[in-house]
């Protein structure tokens, strides 16, 4: 008798899922299916391009979120590649890890610093490109091509004054380029691993430059504990209290974050 029941509930379920398959495939046929007259708009209705009497082209508004999501899903990748985020990110964990205060500060708080440091370096560059690209497309005297070229060429000049000469010439001669003569001439394609490459070394070279001073007093603290016999305590307990009274002293956070500043050309 059960074993009946559960065949019953079976069958059941497999006609449901049978139905239920159906009905999918009747909407996914319904969707892709022409529809009267759409073989004469050229395409799904919900991704037109139209064209209009003066040559210009209107997107649906399908379209224009998909670009927007495009843009959105990039946006990381833009920051940490062509901004100056890479760089004081670097600089603020190594800071951490020479201060040995393990999660403090915690992420959250470096990557917020970081952002904002961000902002404030990229800002003189950034009013340039709005000035000179964005506000004349808004305004409707700049095609989104040329406006996309103007705002790019600033920032490739940026890019180009604070990356370093052998990076860029070691990209450019495995891409098998020729010396450029202009700034204008370098392709983003060798201009972005050569920024990345550069920042990374720049931000690792600062970073040992900061971890210098902690590692000196690490150093002292152990030799004194050993000299007095105290093997079995930790020195990172006892060094913590005088590497942040040297950090407050020196008023660490604003020498750091304006000298992280100062290592740019804006």
């Amino acid at each position: 008798m059960l074993q009946n029941s559960l065949l019953k509930l079976r069958k059941a379920h497999y006609g449901l899922g049978l139905v239920g398959g159906a009905v999918l495939t009747m909407l996914i046929v319904m969707v892709l299916l022409p529809a009267p007259g759409f073989a004469q708009s050229g395409g799904l209705p919900a991704f037109n391009v139209t064209s209009g009497a003066e040559g210009e082209q209107t997107y649906s508004l399908s379209l224009q979120i998909l670009a927007l999501m495009s843009g959105l899903a990039i946006l990381p990748s833009l920051l940490l590649g062509m901004t100056a985020f890479t760089r004081i990110i670097i600089v603020l964990s190594i800071m951490r890890q020479a201060l040995g205060t393990q999660q403090t500060p915690p992420n959250q708080v470096l990557i917020s610093i970081a952002l904002f440091l961000t902002i404030y370096i990229m800002t003189p560059t950034f009013q340039v490109i709005y000035d000179t690209a964005v506000s004349p497309y808004l305004d409707g005297n700049m095609d989104p091509l040329t406006a996309i070229e103007v705002g790019g060429n600033i920032l490739r000049e940026f890019i180009i004054l604070n990356t370093r000469e052998a990076e860029l010439a070691m990209f450019a001669e495995m891409a098998g380029d020729a010396p450029y003569e202009d700034n204008a001439d370098v392709p983003y394609t060798v201009l972005m691993p050569a920024f990345i490459t550069s920042e990374l070394k720049t931000a690792f070279q600062i970073g040992f430059l900061i971890f210098l001073p902690f590692l000196v007093i690490d150093l002292v603290i152990a030799s004194i504990l050993m000299a007095l016999g105290m093997m079995m305590l930790s020195p990172m307990i006892i060094s913590l209290p005088f590497k942040l009274l040297l950090f407050v002293l020196v008023d660490g956070w604003a020498v750091m974050i304006g000298s992280l500043a100062a290592t740019y050309v804006m």
